[in-house]
Protein backbone atom coordinates (compact mmCIF):
# COMPACT_ATOMS: atom_id res chain seq x y z
CA UNK A 1 0.00 0.00 0.00
CA UNK A 2 1.30 3.26 -0.90
CA UNK A 3 1.90 6.39 1.46
CA UNK A 4 -0.61 8.16 -0.45
CA UNK A 5 -3.39 5.48 -0.15
CA UNK A 6 -2.25 5.11 3.19
CA UNK A 7 -3.00 8.57 4.41
CA UNK A 8 -6.50 8.05 2.33
CA UNK A 9 -7.76 5.38 4.18
CA UNK A 10 -6.51 6.77 8.09
CA UNK A 11 -8.20 9.49 7.08
CA UNK A 12 -11.98 7.50 5.59
CA UNK A 13 -11.25 5.88 8.65
CA UNK A 14 -10.28 8.93 11.16
CA UNK A 15 -13.43 10.47 9.51
CA UNK A 16 -15.40 7.52 9.77
CA UNK A 17 -15.33 6.69 13.28
CA UNK A 18 -15.74 10.50 14.12
CA UNK A 19 -18.83 10.34 12.52
CA UNK A 20 -20.18 6.98 14.30
CA UNK A 21 -18.71 8.95 17.69
CA UNK A 22 -20.70 12.11 16.90
CA UNK A 23 -23.99 10.03 15.92
CA UNK A 24 -24.23 7.62 18.98
CA UNK A 25 -23.37 10.53 21.36
CA UNK A 26 -26.22 12.22 19.62
CA UNK A 27 -27.98 9.17 20.36
CA UNK A 28 -27.60 8.94 23.59
CA UNK A 29 -28.59 12.86 24.11
CA UNK A 30 -31.39 11.87 22.64
CA UNK A 31 -32.61 9.18 25.17
CA UNK A 32 -34.95 9.91 27.67
CA UNK A 33 -33.90 9.12 30.92
CA UNK A 34 -36.15 8.78 33.99
CA UNK A 35 -33.69 9.59 36.83
CA UNK A 36 -33.76 13.25 35.16
CA UNK A 37 -37.25 13.59 36.72
CA UNK A 38 -39.06 14.18 39.96
CA UNK A 39 -42.08 12.29 41.81
CA UNK A 40 -42.61 8.67 42.10
CA UNK A 41 -41.09 5.92 40.09
CA UNK A 42 -44.17 5.55 38.35
CA UNK A 43 -44.53 9.12 37.96
CA UNK A 44 -40.95 10.04 36.68
CA UNK A 45 -41.43 6.60 34.03
CA UNK A 46 -44.58 8.13 32.85
CA UNK A 47 -42.88 11.74 32.85
CA UNK A 48 -40.07 10.03 30.77
CA UNK A 49 -42.11 8.76 28.23
CA UNK A 50 -44.67 11.80 27.80
CA UNK A 51 -40.55 14.12 27.24
CA UNK A 52 -39.76 11.20 24.83
CA UNK A 53 -43.26 11.00 22.65
CA UNK A 54 -42.55 12.92 19.71
CA UNK A 55 -39.47 13.67 19.90
CA UNK A 56 -36.51 10.85 20.46
CA UNK A 57 -39.83 8.47 20.90
CA UNK A 58 -36.87 6.53 23.44
CA UNK A 59 -36.79 5.89 27.13
CA UNK A 60 -33.79 4.27 28.70
CA UNK A 61 -34.77 3.12 32.16
CA UNK A 62 -31.08 1.94 33.80
CA UNK A 63 -30.37 -0.14 36.70
CA UNK A 64 -29.68 2.11 39.09
CA UNK A 65 -32.46 4.23 40.27
CA UNK A 66 -31.75 7.79 41.45
CA UNK A 67 -33.35 6.96 44.89
CA UNK A 68 -30.83 5.00 46.15
CA UNK A 69 -31.95 1.81 45.21
CA UNK A 70 -32.09 -0.40 42.26
CA UNK A 71 -35.82 -1.53 42.15
CA UNK A 72 -38.10 0.59 40.27
CA UNK A 73 -41.46 0.47 41.98
CA UNK A 74 -44.34 0.88 39.98
CA UNK A 75 -47.94 1.97 41.56
CA UNK A 76 -49.77 1.99 38.35
CA UNK A 77 -49.54 0.94 34.42
CA UNK A 78 -46.86 2.44 31.96
CA UNK A 79 -48.83 3.68 29.46
CA UNK A 80 -47.35 3.09 26.16
CA UNK A 81 -48.43 5.78 23.38
CA UNK A 82 -47.70 4.93 19.87
CA UNK A 83 -44.04 5.40 18.38
CA UNK A 84 -42.22 4.73 21.57
CA UNK A 85 -39.47 2.41 22.53
CA UNK A 86 -38.97 1.46 26.11
CA UNK A 87 -35.00 -0.37 26.56
CA UNK A 88 -34.90 -1.82 29.82
CA UNK A 89 -30.82 -1.58 30.71
CA UNK A 90 -30.24 -4.11 33.26
CA UNK A 91 -33.02 -2.78 35.48
CA UNK A 92 -35.66 -4.20 37.56
CA UNK A 93 -39.14 -2.95 37.45
CA UNK A 94 -41.76 -4.78 40.27
CA UNK A 95 -45.30 -4.03 41.20
CA UNK A 96 -45.62 -2.40 44.37
CA UNK A 97 -47.71 -3.85 47.32
CA UNK A 98 -49.85 -0.76 46.61
CA UNK A 99 -50.43 -1.70 42.92
CA UNK A 100 -53.39 -2.96 41.33
CA UNK A 101 -52.87 -2.55 37.67
CA UNK A 102 -50.83 -3.77 34.84
CA UNK A 103 -46.94 -2.70 35.00
CA UNK A 104 -46.82 -2.03 31.24
CA UNK A 105 -50.63 -1.42 29.21
CA UNK A 106 -51.30 0.38 25.77
CA UNK A 107 -52.04 3.91 26.28
CA UNK A 108 -55.20 3.76 23.85
CA UNK A 109 -57.10 1.08 25.95
CA UNK A 110 -58.21 0.74 29.60
CA UNK A 111 -61.21 1.69 31.97
CA UNK A 112 -63.88 3.35 30.27
CA UNK A 113 -62.52 3.91 27.12
CA UNK A 114 -65.13 2.63 24.73
CA UNK A 115 -64.19 3.15 21.64
CA UNK A 116 -60.34 2.72 21.60
CA UNK A 117 -58.20 4.11 18.67
CA UNK A 118 -55.26 2.17 17.11
CA UNK A 119 -52.04 2.31 18.65
CA UNK A 120 -48.57 1.45 16.56
CA UNK A 121 -44.87 1.03 16.60
CA UNK A 122 -44.41 0.31 20.50
CA UNK A 123 -41.00 -1.78 21.22
CA UNK A 124 -39.92 -3.38 24.83
CA UNK A 125 -36.51 -4.12 24.43
CA UNK A 126 -34.50 -5.42 27.40
CA UNK A 127 -30.58 -5.28 27.63
CA UNK A 128 -28.22 -7.18 29.74
CA UNK A 129 -30.83 -8.61 32.19
CA UNK A 130 -33.91 -6.69 32.64
CA UNK A 131 -36.46 -8.36 35.63
CA UNK A 132 -40.37 -7.42 35.42
CA UNK A 133 -41.88 -9.11 38.75
CA UNK A 134 -45.15 -8.75 40.73
CA UNK A 135 -45.24 -7.22 44.10
CA UNK A 136 -44.04 -9.31 46.88
CA UNK A 137 -47.24 -9.24 48.48
CA UNK A 138 -50.09 -8.50 45.51
CA UNK A 139 -53.83 -6.96 46.57
CA UNK A 140 -55.61 -8.80 43.68
CA UNK A 141 -54.47 -11.85 41.20
CA UNK A 142 -56.55 -14.16 38.92
CA UNK A 143 -58.65 -13.54 36.07
CA UNK A 144 -61.72 -12.40 35.69
CA UNK A 145 -63.88 -15.19 36.81
CA UNK A 146 -61.89 -14.91 40.42
CA UNK A 147 -62.50 -13.94 43.27
CA UNK A 148 -60.26 -12.94 45.37
CA UNK A 149 -59.35 -14.21 49.25
CA UNK A 150 -56.51 -14.71 51.60
CA UNK A 151 -57.18 -18.21 52.25
CA UNK A 152 -57.16 -19.83 48.70
CA UNK A 153 -56.80 -23.68 50.40
CA UNK A 154 -59.56 -23.11 53.23
CA UNK A 155 -61.76 -21.76 50.00
CA UNK A 156 -60.92 -24.31 47.89
CA UNK A 157 -61.96 -27.08 50.68
CA UNK A 158 -65.30 -25.33 50.64
CA UNK A 159 -65.80 -25.85 47.15
CA UNK A 160 -64.87 -22.68 45.81
CA UNK A 161 -62.63 -23.37 43.28
CA UNK A 162 -62.65 -19.77 41.54
CA UNK A 163 -60.39 -18.23 43.77
CA UNK A 164 -57.46 -16.18 44.06
CA UNK A 165 -55.06 -14.86 46.55
CA UNK A 166 -55.44 -11.00 47.13
CA UNK A 167 -55.02 -8.66 50.15
CA UNK A 168 -57.73 -6.76 48.88
CA UNK A 169 -60.23 -9.30 50.16
CA UNK A 170 -62.71 -8.35 52.38
CA UNK A 171 -62.18 -5.21 52.38
CA UNK A 172 -64.90 -2.87 52.52
CA UNK A 173 -65.51 -0.51 49.21
CA UNK A 174 -62.80 -2.65 47.27
CA UNK A 175 -63.97 -5.20 44.46
CA UNK A 176 -63.80 -8.50 45.61
CA UNK A 177 -62.95 -9.96 42.38
CA UNK A 178 -60.00 -9.47 39.58
CA UNK A 179 -59.96 -8.73 36.17
CA UNK A 180 -57.81 -7.50 33.30
CA UNK A 181 -55.38 -5.40 35.71
CA UNK A 182 -53.61 -8.31 36.76
CA UNK A 183 -51.98 -9.18 33.59
CA UNK A 184 -48.52 -7.63 33.68
CA UNK A 185 -48.45 -6.36 30.16
CA UNK A 186 -51.60 -5.94 28.11
CA UNK A 187 -51.57 -4.45 24.87
CA UNK A 188 -55.06 -3.82 22.68
CA UNK A 189 -55.92 -2.45 19.57
CA UNK A 190 -52.27 -2.10 18.58
CA UNK A 191 -50.40 -2.61 14.86
CA UNK A 192 -46.78 -3.41 15.33
CA UNK A 193 -44.87 -4.70 18.72
CA UNK A 194 -41.83 -6.19 19.52
CA UNK A 195 -40.82 -7.25 23.10
CA UNK A 196 -37.22 -8.81 23.30
CA UNK A 197 -35.12 -10.07 25.89
CA UNK A 198 -36.79 -9.67 28.95
CA UNK A 199 -37.59 -12.26 32.06
CA UNK A 200 -40.68 -12.21 34.19
CA UNK A 201 -41.21 -13.34 37.64
CA UNK A 202 -44.34 -14.09 39.62
CA UNK A 203 -46.94 -11.86 37.60
CA UNK A 204 -50.29 -11.34 39.58
CA UNK A 205 -52.30 -13.67 36.68
CA UNK A 206 -51.06 -13.81 32.74
CA UNK A 207 -47.59 -12.73 31.76
CA UNK A 208 -48.27 -10.98 28.69
CA UNK A 209 -52.09 -10.68 26.93
CA UNK A 210 -52.92 -8.95 23.32
CA UNK A 211 -56.04 -8.24 22.36
CA UNK A 212 -56.71 -7.10 18.08
CA UNK A 213 -52.81 -6.83 17.69
CA UNK A 214 -51.52 -6.87 14.41
CA UNK A 215 -47.93 -7.74 13.72
CA UNK A 216 -46.08 -8.72 16.98
CA UNK A 217 -42.56 -9.65 17.48
CA UNK A 218 -41.94 -11.53 20.82
CA UNK A 219 -38.29 -13.26 21.36
CA UNK A 220 -35.89 -14.29 24.10
CA UNK A 221 -38.08 -14.10 27.26
CA UNK A 222 -37.83 -16.28 29.97
CA UNK A 223 -41.03 -17.04 31.92
CA UNK A 224 -40.92 -17.74 35.75
CA UNK A 225 -44.40 -17.73 37.00
CA UNK A 226 -44.87 -20.05 39.25
CA UNK A 227 -48.56 -21.04 40.91
CA UNK A 228 -47.96 -20.05 44.56
CA UNK A 229 -46.59 -17.13 45.59
CA UNK A 230 -44.51 -17.32 49.08
CA UNK A 231 -45.82 -14.18 51.73
CA UNK A 232 -44.68 -14.49 55.08
CA UNK A 233 -43.29 -17.64 54.47
CA UNK A 234 -46.89 -19.46 53.74
CA UNK A 235 -47.31 -20.22 49.95
CA UNK A 236 -50.60 -18.74 48.70
CA UNK A 237 -52.22 -20.04 45.50
CA UNK A 238 -52.37 -17.64 42.54
CA UNK A 239 -54.72 -18.76 39.75
CA UNK A 240 -54.53 -17.86 35.96
CA UNK A 241 -50.96 -17.25 35.76
CA UNK A 242 -50.34 -18.51 32.19
CA UNK A 243 -47.04 -17.04 29.46
CA UNK A 244 -48.77 -15.52 26.68
CA UNK A 245 -52.09 -14.96 25.64
CA UNK A 246 -53.59 -14.37 22.25
CA UNK A 247 -56.66 -13.14 22.29
CA UNK A 248 -59.43 -11.81 19.72
CA UNK A 249 -57.86 -10.66 16.53
CA UNK A 250 -54.65 -11.55 17.00
CA UNK A 251 -52.73 -11.50 13.68
CA UNK A 252 -49.47 -11.97 12.51
CA UNK A 253 -47.79 -12.89 14.96
CA UNK A 254 -44.10 -14.47 15.94
CA UNK A 255 -43.20 -15.96 18.91
CA UNK A 256 -39.81 -17.18 19.25
CA UNK A 257 -37.10 -19.01 22.07
CA UNK A 258 -39.24 -18.70 25.11
CA UNK A 259 -38.89 -20.48 28.17
CA UNK A 260 -39.72 -20.89 31.54
CA UNK A 261 -42.54 -22.30 33.89
CA UNK A 262 -46.07 -21.23 34.38
CA UNK A 263 -48.56 -22.21 37.01
CA UNK A 264 -51.24 -21.98 33.62
CA UNK A 265 -50.57 -22.34 29.80
CA UNK A 266 -47.33 -21.73 28.87
CA UNK A 267 -49.06 -19.91 25.30
CA UNK A 268 -52.88 -20.03 24.98
CA UNK A 269 -54.50 -18.71 22.02
CA UNK A 270 -58.23 -17.99 22.79
CA UNK A 271 -61.09 -16.68 20.56
CA UNK A 272 -64.06 -17.14 22.74
CA UNK A 273 -67.18 -15.86 23.54
CA UNK A 274 -68.82 -17.00 26.42
CA UNK A 275 -71.46 -14.85 26.67
CA UNK A 276 -73.23 -14.09 23.23
CA UNK A 277 -76.05 -12.89 24.65
CA UNK A 278 -74.87 -10.47 26.91
CA UNK A 279 -73.70 -7.04 25.79
CA UNK A 280 -69.93 -6.64 25.80
CA UNK A 281 -68.07 -3.34 25.41
CA UNK A 282 -64.43 -2.11 25.58
CA UNK A 283 -62.99 -0.94 28.77
CA UNK A 284 -65.67 -2.90 31.21
CA UNK A 285 -63.37 -3.08 34.67
CA UNK A 286 -65.60 -6.08 35.93
CA UNK A 287 -64.38 -8.18 32.58
CA UNK A 288 -61.45 -10.63 32.14
CA UNK A 289 -60.33 -8.64 29.04
CA UNK A 290 -59.71 -4.80 28.50
CA UNK A 291 -61.91 -4.70 25.21
CA UNK A 292 -64.58 -6.39 24.39
CA UNK A 293 -64.83 -10.14 24.90
CA UNK A 294 -66.41 -10.68 21.81
CA UNK A 295 -65.96 -12.23 18.27
CA UNK A 296 -67.63 -9.66 15.47
CA UNK A 297 -66.46 -11.49 12.64
CA UNK A 298 -63.26 -12.75 10.58
CA UNK A 299 -61.00 -9.73 11.61
CA UNK A 300 -61.31 -11.03 15.00
CA UNK A 301 -60.14 -14.48 14.20
CA UNK A 302 -56.69 -15.26 15.47
CA UNK A 303 -54.59 -15.95 12.28
CA UNK A 304 -51.04 -16.45 10.78
CA UNK A 305 -48.93 -17.45 14.07
CA UNK A 306 -45.84 -18.97 14.05
CA UNK A 307 -44.87 -20.17 17.49
CA UNK A 308 -40.68 -21.83 17.48
CA UNK A 309 -38.23 -22.85 20.36
CA UNK A 310 -40.29 -23.02 23.02
CA UNK A 311 -38.83 -24.86 26.00
CA UNK A 312 -41.41 -25.16 29.00
CA UNK A 313 -43.17 -26.87 32.01
CA UNK A 314 -46.50 -26.69 34.41
CA UNK A 315 -49.18 -28.62 34.55
CA UNK A 316 -51.18 -27.62 32.08
CA UNK A 317 -50.38 -27.29 28.61
CA UNK A 318 -47.11 -25.72 26.40
CA UNK A 319 -49.99 -24.42 23.40
CA UNK A 320 -53.59 -23.73 24.16
CA UNK A 321 -55.84 -23.28 21.09
CA UNK A 322 -59.27 -22.64 22.12
CA UNK A 323 -62.29 -21.30 20.09
CA UNK A 324 -65.71 -21.30 20.71
CA UNK A 325 -69.32 -20.95 18.09
CA UNK A 326 -68.38 -19.03 14.97
CA UNK A 327 -64.95 -17.54 16.20
CA UNK A 328 -61.63 -18.54 14.34
CA UNK A 329 -57.77 -20.08 14.74
CA UNK A 330 -56.28 -20.65 11.77
CA UNK A 331 -52.67 -20.92 10.01
CA UNK A 332 -50.64 -21.73 13.54
CA UNK A 333 -47.12 -22.99 12.70
CA UNK A 334 -45.60 -24.47 15.47
CA UNK A 335 -42.01 -25.81 15.55
CA UNK A 336 -39.37 -27.13 18.20
CA UNK A 337 -41.48 -27.50 21.68
CA UNK A 338 -40.22 -29.14 24.40
CA UNK A 339 -42.41 -29.69 27.16
CA UNK A 340 -42.29 -31.23 30.75
CA UNK A 341 -45.74 -31.81 32.41
CA UNK A 342 -45.68 -31.32 35.95
CA UNK A 343 -47.67 -34.40 37.90
CA UNK A 344 -47.83 -35.74 34.76
CA UNK A 345 -50.91 -33.78 33.59
CA UNK A 346 -52.58 -32.64 30.12
CA UNK A 347 -50.68 -32.52 27.07
CA UNK A 348 -48.40 -30.60 25.09
CA UNK A 349 -50.37 -28.88 22.39
CA UNK A 350 -54.69 -28.58 22.81
CA UNK A 351 -56.80 -27.94 20.35
CA UNK A 352 -60.38 -27.33 20.73
CA UNK A 353 -61.04 -25.89 24.64
CA UNK A 354 -64.40 -27.12 26.38
CA UNK A 355 -66.64 -25.07 29.12
CA UNK A 356 -65.92 -21.27 27.21
CA UNK A 357 -69.47 -21.25 25.53
CA UNK A 358 -70.97 -22.98 22.33
CA UNK A 359 -68.49 -25.72 20.91
CA UNK A 360 -66.57 -24.79 18.25
CA UNK A 361 -68.25 -24.92 15.06
CA UNK A 362 -66.48 -27.42 12.05
CA UNK A 363 -63.58 -26.66 10.61
CA UNK A 364 -63.03 -23.07 12.25
CA UNK A 365 -60.46 -23.94 14.15
CA UNK A 366 -58.18 -25.41 10.91
CA UNK A 367 -55.00 -24.98 9.49
CA UNK A 368 -52.98 -25.79 12.80
CA UNK A 369 -49.24 -27.61 11.82
CA UNK A 370 -46.91 -28.90 14.10
CA UNK A 371 -43.70 -30.52 14.28
CA UNK A 372 -40.80 -31.63 15.99
CA UNK A 373 -42.56 -31.39 19.28
CA UNK A 374 -41.43 -33.64 22.17
CA UNK A 375 -43.39 -33.88 25.65
CA UNK A 376 -44.89 -36.40 27.84
CA UNK A 377 -47.94 -35.89 30.14
CA UNK A 378 -51.36 -37.43 28.34
CA UNK A 379 -50.09 -37.09 25.17
CA UNK A 380 -48.41 -34.61 22.16
CA UNK A 381 -51.81 -33.53 21.36
CA UNK A 382 -55.44 -32.90 22.53
CA UNK A 383 -58.16 -32.72 20.22
CA UNK A 384 -61.81 -31.35 21.78
CA UNK A 385 -62.70 -30.05 17.99
CA UNK A 386 -64.01 -30.63 14.56
CA UNK A 387 -60.91 -29.28 13.10
CA UNK A 388 -59.64 -29.50 9.74
CA UNK A 389 -56.78 -29.25 7.62
CA UNK A 390 -54.21 -30.16 10.34
CA UNK A 391 -50.83 -31.55 10.23
CA UNK A 392 -48.52 -33.21 13.31
CA UNK A 393 -45.23 -34.10 12.45
CA UNK A 394 -41.90 -35.65 14.15
CA UNK A 395 -43.18 -36.12 17.46
CA UNK A 396 -41.62 -38.50 20.63
CA UNK A 397 -44.22 -38.68 23.17
CA UNK A 398 -43.03 -40.21 26.23
CA UNK A 399 -46.08 -40.19 28.61
CA UNK A 400 -48.65 -42.45 30.16
CA UNK A 401 -50.82 -43.22 26.97
CA UNK A 402 -50.00 -45.42 24.17
CA UNK A 403 -50.39 -43.31 21.37
CA UNK A 404 -49.04 -39.18 20.97
CA UNK A 405 -52.67 -38.17 20.07
CA UNK A 406 -55.85 -38.38 22.40
CA UNK A 407 -58.96 -37.91 20.34
CA UNK A 408 -62.00 -36.36 22.74
CA UNK A 409 -64.32 -36.36 19.74
CA UNK A 410 -64.85 -38.67 16.72
CA UNK A 411 -62.06 -38.79 14.95
CA UNK A 412 -64.24 -38.86 11.64
CA UNK A 413 -66.05 -35.89 12.87
CA UNK A 414 -62.89 -34.29 11.78
CA UNK A 415 -61.00 -33.86 8.39
CA UNK A 416 -57.97 -33.80 7.07
CA UNK A 417 -55.44 -34.80 10.13
CA UNK A 418 -52.53 -36.04 8.90
CA UNK A 419 -49.74 -37.69 11.60
CA UNK A 420 -46.15 -38.43 10.31
CA UNK A 421 -43.17 -39.76 12.75
CA UNK A 422 -45.41 -38.65 15.25
CA UNK A 423 -45.45 -41.60 17.54
CA UNK A 424 -45.00 -42.90 21.36
CA UNK A 425 -41.30 -43.58 22.81
CA UNK A 426 -40.33 -45.80 25.83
Amino acid sequence: MSKNIKVLFLSFFFLSTCFIAAHAVAIVGEEINPNSFEGTDTERILQAIQEASGNSNLVRIPRVNDNGTNIWMIDSALLLPSNITIILDNCTLQLSDTSRDNLFRSDNVGEGIENPVWNENISIYGVGYPILKGADNPRATGDGARMITLNPKEEQAKGNWRVSYGTDAGKPGVKQKSDWRNIMVLIGYVKNFKIKNVRFENTHGWTISFERTVGADLSDLTIFNEEFVTVNGEQLMVSNKDGINLRQGCKNFRINNISGVTGDDFIALSNLDTKPDQPQKNGDINSGMVTASRWYGPEDDIEQVVITNVSCENKYRAVAIRASDEAGIHHVYINGLIFRSIDDRYEAILIGGTGYGKESSPGKINNIHAMNIIGDGQSLVRIQAKVKDCNFMNGMYSGENDTATLYEIDPLETSGITENGWTKVK
